[in-house]
């Protein structure tokens, strides 16, 4: 039954703070990593393992968040997250080394992942069904500005104190969360009180989809299939994802429920669901490299960039639940953000090492609008058929693809930036010749001004010719981040096909569980 009154919204905000403690802590802690470095005394590889081992724990518990709460009760379930997730932070801001640090990360992300999709369960089951599509316009809010504004946050934070407060700054929020929830949300039935458990489903998952993330977060640093660890993961997913399917649709008690995929709109929109990922976390990564290596802006500023857009998708989702109420197709609020990312992509495409934050503005404030017409369209196709408890499940495999499809993004951005980087240089070095003209002037004129600053002639020669290498690179990394842009908004663009093979409804009911 749903809830009316000011009941209704205090559970709102109750399951939406829990929801941005975990995405909000997805990419704030990037921004910290160097100063985390410095004062553990960290490699950059070892310090990475800080976001790795918070992803790998995260996806791992996504799908299983659905049984979970089954079992268990959703509100003891998403209660016990939120305590959890309290009580890591605090850990993580008091560890002593890096180790101590990954390990509370790693509970951190096992905490976290039973906290997004228990969330919207919660809060579908708490809105009317006629306006459930508001109530996931209202969790969008938080599912897409989340991992855009961490790093926003993180270098407000660090600009003012140290990087524990990265961490403390959760443990006011998840007190006001847990208390709200013990108060507020109502008791579920336990389903599986007295069933089985299905432990090789868990061990599979585990294996599966842990060696899945590890693949993507490390393979690039460790030269993919160069490296002998990462051949082993990726064998193991493979076969970990085999065993692991096999294993729960041949037993009576799965802990991820396989047959909601015989709805050919879930099905397809696990895919939509891993594109909108690949997009939203690939371009989050990518961006702020951009800016940061090339351009030279500090974390602050490339953090406030993101604001507008920021701004842009709160003040839309409100807007989307009400087209979606009144009957929009849902298919075409999804195909417009599909075209407006492609359109942000390619404005930013255009940049050159002399663009400036205004130059930014404009191409951020048009994915802000394209993320908003995204995600709670995507999720309405995704689960619009789904029944009962089939809700819980559909909307922890529905998270857990957007995670992956944003690991997916993250490796495949970089792999790509590293391998077209030695393409493009390669290009520029062939004008690198005293029989091109504009190298010759170019070169005499750095060495006639080096020369009236005082260096001899073979010094100015030998600086003339840095420079250019340092112009050359970076000419180089400009080409490669362009291409970049190109792939996530292509990517995106050729998805939308794939939305007009879902179910047409007008006037979209979301399915609300049965309990």
């Amino acid at each position: 039954m749903a809830e009316v009154g000011l009941k209704k919204w205090i559970i709102t905000f109750t399951v939406i703070t829990a929801a941005l403690l975990e995405l909000i802590d997805t990419t704030i802690v990037n921004v910290a990593l160097p100063q985390i470095q410095g004062n553990l005394g960290a490699t950059l590889e070892d310090v990475a393992w800080l976001s790795t081992g918070y992803a790998v724990a995260n996806v791992i518990v996504l799908p299983m968040s659905g049984w979970l709460g089954s079992r268990f009760g959703r509100k003891n379930y998403f209660l016990f997250s939120i305590i959890l997730f309290t009580i890591a932070s605090f850990l993580c801001g008091n560890a002593d080394n890096l180790w101590e640090l990954v390990g509370f990360r790693i509970l951190q992300g096992l905490a976290g992942g039973g906290l997004i999709s228990t969330a919207q369960a919660i809060l579908i089951e708490t809105w009317p069904r006629e306006d459930v599509g508001i109530a996931t316009a209202l969790f969008g809010l938080g599912a897409v500005v989340g991992p855009t504004v961490g790093p926003t946050i993180g270098g407000y934070i660090l600009e003012i104190t140290t990087w524990p407060w990265i961490f403390y700054v959760n443990i006011p929020v998840g007190i006001l969360a847990a208390y709200c929830a013990y108060m507020f949300v109502r008791e579920t039935p336990k389903d599986g009180k007295g069933a089985p458990i299905d432990w090789w489903g868990i061990v599979l998952l585990a294996v599966a989809i842990g060696s899945l993330q590890t693949l993507l977060e490390k393979g690039e640093s460790e030269d993919w299939f160069a490296t002998p660890y990462i051949t082993a993961l990726a064998v193991a997913s493979v076969f970990g994802i085999l065993l692991f399917i096999w294993r729960e649709l041949s037993t009576d008690h799965p802990i991820v429920n396989f047959k909601i995929m015989r709805h050919r709109s879930f099905s397809i929109g696990m895919i939509t669901s891993f594109v909108l990922g690949f997009g939203l976390y690939g371009s989050v990564f990518v961006f702020p490299i951009f800016c940061q290596n090339l351009l030279g802006f500090s974390p602050l500023q490339t953090g406030e960039l993101f604001i507008a857009g920021g701004l842009c998708t709160i003040t839309m989702m409100p807007f989307i639940g009400i087209m979606l109420k009144k009957g929009v197709p849902a298919q075409f609020m999804a195909t417009g953000g599909m075209i407006l990312f492609f359109i942000f992509c390619h404005m930013l495409s255009k940049s050159t090492l002399s663009s400036g934050t205004e130059q930014f503005f404009w191409p951020l404030v048009i994915r802000g609008f394209g993320m908003a017409l995204l995600f709670v369209p995507l999720t309405t196709l995704a689960i619009q058929d789904l029944k009962g408890a089939e809700i819980g499940q559909g909307s922890g495999l529905n998270n857990m693809m957007r995670q992956l499809g944003g690991s997916f993004g993250i490796a495949a951005l970089t792999t790509l930036i590293h391998v077209r980087q030695g393409f493009h240089r390669n290009n520029l070095l062939v004008n690198i010749n005293e029989n091109n003209p504009a190298f010759t002037e170019r070169l005499n004129g750095l060495m006639h001004n080096f020369m009236a600053k005082g260096a001899a002639f073979l010094d100015a020669k030998l600086m003339a010719m840095k420079a250019i290498e340092g112009a050359v690179t970076k000419q180089a990394l400009l080409l490669t981040y362009s291409d970049a842009y190109w792939v996530a908004g292509g990517v995106m663009l050729c998805s939308i096909p794939l939305l007009f093979l879902q179910k047409f409804k007008k006037n979209v009911n979301m399915p609300v569980d049965a309990h």
